[in-house]
This record gives C-alpha cells, sequence and structure tokens, in this order.
C-alpha cells in the first residue's frame, strides 16, 4: 500500500473542519435527509473540500462520501481501492453544538479500510494509522504513537457509547459483562478513546454505514484494537449494502 504524504492530507481534513466550524460559529438551518438524518451547509461544504482536495493529491483514487450522489454510490461497486469520506460524522452533535463531531478519511483497499485519519475540529485534535502501519494521535503540534489497553480481570469494563443510538441490544450485550463504566460519545470519537487507551468496548447494535466506521477502525487496528462483526468475522466494505451489520469495536 502507497500513501501520498499525511501532512497533505492532514490539511485537507483541516481545511474541512475550518469549513466546518465557519458554519458551526453561526446561525445554520437543519434539512432532513429521507432517512430522517439531518444535513447542514456544514456537511456540504466539507464534501466539497475534501472531493476537491483529493481529487487533486490523487486523482487516481476515486471518492466515496457519505454526500456523493446515486452515480458514485452505483460506481462504487466497481471500485477495489478508493477514499471513503464522511466529511462530517455527527451532524446530530454538530446541530446540538456539544463538539462531539470528526471529519473521516479512510483509504479502502479490497474491502478493507487500510489507513485512515480522524480529525476533530472542536477539540483540534487528529488521530490517523492503520493496520500494520500503527497509530497516532497529534495534538497541539505534537504527534505521538497510540496503543490500546485490553480489559484487565477484575476491574469494570470501560465502554464507550453512542450519545444518541443506544439500543436496548447494546445494553442487552452488556448486561453479561457486569461492572461496566459506560460513556456516552457521539461519532466516531468512540472508536479514538479505545484506540488511546481510555476505553476497551464498543459495541454498536444500532444502524451505521460505511463511511461512519472506516477511518476509526483503520486508526483503531494500527493501534492494535480490532473491529469485528458479532460473529468475529471482519467488518467488510464497499458492499452492495452501504449499511453495516451490527459490530463490537475490541481494545
Amino acid at each position: 500500500m502507497s500513501l501520498p504524504p499525511i501532512a497533505k492530507i492532514e490539511a485537507i481534513a483541516r481545511a474541512a473542519g475550518d469549513a466546518i466550524l465557519a458554519i458551526y460559529q453561526q446561525a445554520f438551518t437543519v434539512e432532513y435527509k429521507a432517512d430522517e438524518s439531518p444535513l447542514t451547509a456544514a456537511d456540504k461544504g466539507a464534501h466539497d473540500v475534501i472531493v476537491a482536495g483529493l481529487a487533486s493529491l490523487t486523482p487516481d483514487i476515486p471518492v466515496l462520501s457519505e454526500e456523493s450522489g446515486e452515480e458514485v454510490l452505483q460506481a462504487r461497486l466497481g471500485w477495489q481501492r478508493y477514499w471513503l469520506v464522511d466529511p462530517l460524522d455527527g451532524t446530530k452533535e454538530f446541530v446540538s453544538r456539544n463538539g462531539e463531531f470528526t471529519v473521516n478519511i479512510a483509504l479502502v483497499e479490497g474491502g478493507r479500510p487500510v489507513w485512515g485519519m480522524v480529525y476533530a475540529p472542536v477539540l483540534d485534535k487528529l488521530w490517523y494509522g492503520g493496520k500494520r502501519l500503527g497509530a497516532f494521535c497529534s495534538e497541539g503540534g505534537v504527534s505521538r504513537p497510540i496503543q490500546t489497553r485490553p480489559h484487565q480481570e477484575g476491574t469494570p469494563w470501560r465502554v464507550v457509547g453512542s450519545r444518541n443510538h443506544l439500543s436496548q441490544e447494546t445494553l442487552d450485550f452488556l448486561a453479561p459483562l457486569g461492572e461496566i463504566d459506560l460513556v456516552s460519545m457521539g461519532s466516531s470519537l468512540k472508536f479514538c478513546i479505545i484506540a488511546e487507551g481510555g476505553a476497551e468496548l464498543y459495541p454498536r447494535l444500532a444502524p451505521t454505514c460505511e463511511w461512519d466506521t472506516g477511518a476509526a477502525q483503520a486508526v483503531l487496528e494500527g493501534a492494535g484494537g480490532s473491529v469485528t462483526r458479532l460473529d468475529g468475522s471482519p467488518l467488510e466494505y464497499n458492499k452492495p449494502d452501504i449499511l453495516n451489520p451490527w459490530f463490537v469495536a475490541r481494545a
């Protein structure tokens, strides 16, 4: 796998973050898609920045974004290598102004996210990495390697869950674990907390799409963690159905 310079991808992610913050800091309107998920000018603006930036940086690699049209959604089924983008992951968090939203950029090869970058504009914090490539966190101008911390027997499970989609099925999944410390949080930040060693488990028994998970999965796998379906099989990408099955992210 060959990657363009990480600094150039970071520049694209940060430019998208700037576009998001420009909207975030003023009054904005909210539209709703057919599935009733929210859409703002920030989603659209970040999409334009990322698609243009990646097209200039890697013109030979196509881009699939959450805000791509139906033509791209159909074309991507023939792609072996492409950028998978969520320009604003956590639009509900954006609308509620709690800061828990991210810019997600992943490189997918052969149905697997091999590298990813997650940027949290409000936190000005960035994570990137991939399996066998390591994982890193950049904050305050300093980049450092990060590593998961698996659960220690005899201690409560440190679990992250969705702020908006903590389903009954998820609660039932957690029940046999006994004592847990549960932190609710939006967007792909949940994966990044596990990657940094701040939690051990994120079960997702509620709907997500591939662009919600690709970049953060790559970061978590680079940090030594895993993301699998409930039966333990890998979470696959570029499926005919863009929806993910239920999955568990682990340290």
